[in-house]
């Protein structure tokens, strides 16, 4: 089997630039690939809210209710704000674009810094959250939580290697069936409450003994972990050009959908496990929503489906990043904000150096934060509400600016959005810096200086490879061809023939490493006489790259100003590949040498062996 074979049956056949438009997301398939980050949120949003208030107490647990709703009306806030993003940017990029084109380039990249970190701390928490659905249902996996997560991303990685229109397949089945789960727990636990059976006790007041020690820095801990909720909105706006047309009437269609599910999945799921008096977990092995899930029906098919839906749904939720990462990346790329490569689509019409690289920076948290998502979480969401932030203000200054119409509403909801998320992000950093929201802090600077010297790279580039077409033409000089030679065979032979083909000025060089060797090989090209001058130099170190590039040297000196130099290198290939490891790699070393240092063009002229 050919690698070409292995690489259609693993990745799919490759797919020709027409076929753009099919790999384009209809509604349907839009909100599972899309919006899975945010809807999965519903599995460790309510535990970190819950975590923050025991601290104090089980009766601060009737705080957890306001703080979601406070969470729920921020989530509205951010969908109608980010409907406007779509609508001014229907041409992607989201919060990136927002920025930078409203508040200039440095702030943009600063926004694409934040959201590139917040899709791949997305990955990791996700990933570790199903990892501890599996765990919550099947106790025994305790011990491979880390190499079970691993498994997952690669497969993550592989799956959207073969394109969006195939991953979106895979991954609607689960999504829906999660909601639908998640629909029937919220049903179960109304139908408990109206009825008489669910514990009412936990929603009393807070006794005011315990005022003293809830504090507002706990309730503002508790509503910032909870944020977590709220990342994946901005991944809409991201990818506004891969909805099938109209995709600004479909991202919208999308957003919308995502806004209504988050708020009744999220809100019911903090309502239930307050009506079913749950406390979280302190060692981390069970989950909030599987101990809700087992109060309402107890640990029977429907216990071990909604499980199963959870882990299903939060390993897909880092496919929301796989989706907006790798796009970001392109547009960021596309800017020379970010390596070129990342602007190139595979055979499948998927960005794959993103995905590859989202993939590899997920496995590493993973593996530096053991899989625990309580140890990822305070990482997560200071670079998505940093990007909230600032695309709001973009927005408000391009509506101030521009004044279209209706544009004074607009201008108050980005606004308060904009005053919103920036309380928030000061919120997270001040209750979660010391948790490790330190280190998103320290690196979202290193990144954003590392980016901005890539721009400074490719602008400098620009800058020397600029001409000028109507004064500049291609001009042609004659070359001195050198040819390194170890001896006389058909490879040098094949070479030389090539360099007389090119140049009449052409010299072979061989570099000898005793007297008796100059003489033996004098004596050899003399009877051979191929037509090529023969230059001889004695290494008295036992190398080749020395003597070499003193002689490209002198020769450059003398002629430089007329011809330019020419280096052939003659090259066997080997049939097997380990043959390669018997014979020596001289010519690789001279190439690499010679580029490093100067502007010589340097050509291998190879031949094949066929045993």
């Amino acid at each position: 089997m050919t690698s070409d074979s292995l690489k259609k049956i693993v990745f799919g056949k490759p797919l020709k630039s027409a076929e753009l438009e099919s790999e384009k997301m209809q509604v349907w398939k839009a909100l599972p690939i899309l919006s899975s980050d945010a809807l999965s949120s519903v599995a460790y949003g309510t535990e970190q809210i819950l975590l923050e208030l025991a601290t104090v107490g089980v009766a601060a647990f009737a705080f957890s209710l306001p703080i979601a709703i406070s969470i729920i009306a921020l989530i509205m806030l951010l969908v109608l704000s980010y409907r406007q993003v779509i609508e001014a940017y229907p041409m992607g990029g989201g919060a990136y674009m927002v920025a930078k084109e409203n508040l200039g380039m440095m702030w943009g990249r600063l926004t694409g810094v934040s959201l590139l970190i917040d899709y791949t701390l997305t990955v990791a928490v996700s990933i570790s959250a199903g990892v501890q659905a599996i765990t919550s249902a099947f106790p025994f996996t305790v011990p491979y939580i880390v190499p079970i997560a691993l498994v997952l991303v690669w497969m993550m990685v592989w799956l959207n290697l073969r394109g969006t229109s195939e991953s979106g397949t895979v991954f609607a089945i689960p999504t829906y069936f999660f909601i639908l789960c998640i629909l029937l727990l919220i049903c179960k636990g109304i139908f408990d409450m109206f009825t008489g059976s669910m514990n009412l006790h936990a929603v009393e007041i807070v006794p005011s003994s315990m005022t003293s020690s809830l504090t507002l820095f706990v309730l503002l801990k508790a509503f910032s972990s909870g944020c977590s909720a709220v990342t994946g909105i901005e991944a809409i706006s991201d990818a506004v050009p891969h909805f099938r047309t109209p995709s600004v009437k479909n991202a919208k269609k999308t957003l919308a959908s995502l806004g209504t599910l988050l708020a009744i999945v999220f809100g019911g799921v903090t309502l239930l496990s307050l009506g079913y008096g749950i406390a979280p977990d302190p060692h981390g092995h069970t989950s909030v929503l599987s101990m809700v899930t087992e109060k309402a029906f107890g640990r029977g098919t429907m216990y071990y489906a909604t499980q199963i839906g959870t882990m299903l749904i939060l390993v897909l939720a880092a496919n929301t990043s796989f989706n907006g990462f790798p796009i970001l990346a392109s547009i960021m790329a596309q800017d020379k904000n970010f390596p070129r490569m990342f602007s190139y689509r595979g055979d499948r019409l998927s960005f794959h150096y993103g995905i590859v690289t989202l993939g590899v920076l997920a496995s590493l948290l993973l593996i530096i934060f053991k899989g625990k998502t309580d140890a990822l979480i305070p990482l997560y969401a200071i670079g998505v509400f940093l990007s909230f932030t600032l695309a709001q203000s973009g927005l408000v200054r391009k509506w101030f600016r521009e004044r279209p119409a209706g544009w004074i509403g607009k201008f108050l909801i980005n606004g308060l959005g904009g005053i919103v998320s920036f309380a928030v992000l000061i919120i997270f950093c001040i209750t979660k810096f010391s948790e490790g929201a330190w280190i998103v802090i320290v690196v979202t600077p290193l990144l954003l200086w590392g980016i901005t010297k890539i721009s400074n790279h490719y602008d400098d580039v620009a800058k020397q490879l600029r001409i000028d077409i109507t004064q500049e033409r291609v001009c042609t000089k004659e070359p001195v061809i050198i040819v390194p030679v170890a001896g006389i065979h058909r490879v040098v032979a094949q070479s030389l023939n090539y360099a007389k083909s090119l140049s009449p000025n052409v010299i072979a060089f061989y570099v000898s490493f005793s007297d008796e060797d100059e003489e033996a090989m004098q004596e050899k090209w003399e009877k051979w006489d191929p037509g090529v001058r023969l230059v001889v130099f004695k290494s008295r170190y036992r190398t080749i790259l020395k003597p070499l590039a003193e002689f490209i040297e002198r020769v450059d000196t003398h002629v430089s100003e007329k011809q330019s130099i020419m280096v052939i290198l003659p090259q066997f290939m080997p049939k097997k590949w380990w043959h390669r490891l018997l014979h020596n790699q001289s010519a690789a070393r001279i190439r690499s040498k010679l580029q490093a240092d100067k502007d010589i063009v340097v050509a291998t002229v190879p031949y094949h062996l066929h045993e």
